[in-house]
């Protein structure tokens, strides 16, 4: 893990805001993810940081990649291109699943030549991709639970259990391949047990499907949610990986091929926000600390992901309840309310705020005018396995 003393050498080179992406943390929850799940593929979910770097490191370890859009596809895709033409469509089959169940017609096109495995979930879908890519491979999504998850995806996507098989058959009487189900339990997803329900209802649709003559299933996507470990109070991934193996194993047989989605797992724990301390008053009664960085940018997931990154200082010193705010005019841009903090800190000294790697940076706007902070990567590697110096990019949210 990173220690204060280099975060402040990176910020007294780069300048804030900074958001700092260590490789190491990336790989080593990479390699904890395959050894809990060694049955399941972990296709990175690009959304959750789309710095090709990071994608890259993941390229390098041996990952598959989610994808939601064109501009995703083509990060993953510079890393293949220089490939014999078959070896790459292989890799695309194998190794990419563009999972957003509704696609532009536009983008259907360009996947087309392609031919990646991608999400569905309604009738209207099939026509499109019988229309405009005929030759992808298709993956029902499902509606399952999502109780307890910080962000809830069920109302947005996701087929009624009771219509799957008839949303699988129509699509074969179009003359695509139904490759298998998808689904997801909603992100950062501290209730176990929705796994649990889920893979059991893919099983009975998988079930059903056969029974109504269609065979040829080889696929199940359990999709992301897996939780990250921002606190105490979330339990250790070894365990729900236990829950999702013993569901698996007693449920699929070996021949069926499982997936993931992992995003946030992936990455949270890999970045690390820098920030400047800007402004200093008391309102209300109350200290307040405005910092160079906010919710319209590093801090983004407060408002939309309901994640909170407590500001840590470098130096010890009398604490009390202060409100961090960030650096644009809007209201709306408040860090916390409440962040146990030295009360003797001055204009010009650092903060930072951990785990913060996963929605964050790449949300990041220009709003008000102030720009996303400067990534920094740390302990990437070269292809031949040599780690680099500390490396600086001014990447466009």
């Amino acid at each position: 893990m990173i220690s204060p003393k280099q975060l402040q050498k990176l910020a007294a080179e780069h300048g804030t805001p900074l958001f700092v992406v260590d490789h190491d943390a990336i790989r080593r929850n990479y390699a904890e993810f395959k050894k809990y799940l060694p049955r399941v593929q972990a296709y990175y979910a690009v959304k959750a940081e789309p710095d090709p770097a990071i994608v890259r490191t993941l390229y390098q370890a041996g990952a598959s990649f989610d994808v939601a859009s064109m501009p995703e596809f083509k990060i993953v895709y510079e890393n293949i291109k220089g490939m014999p033409q078959k070896q790459r469509q292989d890799w695309i089959w194998d190794k990419i699943i563009y999972a957003n169940p509704i696609k532009p017609t536009e983008t259907l096109e360009q996947l087309d030549p392609y031919k990646p495995l991608v999400t569905y979930d309604n009738l209207e879908e099939v026509r499109k991709i019988k229309k405009h890519a005929p030759h992808v491979g298709l993956a029902l999504r499902i509606k399952v639970p999502n109780t307890g998850a910080m962000v809830e995806l069920s109302s947005k996507f996701g087929a009624a259990p009771g219509e799957a098989v008839d949303f699988i058959l129509a699509a074969v009487k179009e003359g695509l391949t139904v490759e298998g189900l998808s689904f997801h339990v909603g992100s950062q997803t501290t209730n176990f047990e929705n796994y649990v329900q889920a893979i059991n209802l893919a099983a009975s649709i998988f079930k059903e499907a056969g029974d109504r003559g269609y065979k040829k299933m080889n696929v199940l996507d359990i999709g992301g949610g897996f939780p990250a470990p921002y606190d105490a109070t979330v339990k250790p991934f070894r365990e729900l990986a236990k829950k999702i193996n013993t569901e698996i194993d007693r449920l699929f047989p070996k021949n069926i091929e499982i997936l993931a989605e992992p995003g946030r797992f992936m990455i949270a724990t890999a970045g690390t926000s820098v920030v400047k301390i800007t402004g200093k008053a008391v309102r209300d009664g109350r200290l307040c600390y405005y910092v160079n960085d906010g919710v319209y940018h590093t801090y983004s997931g407060i408002i939309f992901d309901h994640c909170q990154y407590p500001l840590k200082s470098f130096r010890k010193g009398p604490e009390e309840s202060c409100a961090v705010f960030g650096p644009t005019c809007d209201a709306l841009d408040v860090i916390s309310m409440s962040n146990n903090l030295p009360s003797d800190l001055e204009l010009g000294e650092l903060l930072y705020s951990v785990n913060i790697g996963a929605y964050s940076h790449a949300s990041s706007t220009y709003f008000n005018g102030f720009p996303p902070a400067k990534v920094v990567h740390i302990n990437e590697k070269t292809a031949s396995g040599k780690t680099t110096a500390p490396r600086a990019c001014v990447c466009a949210a």
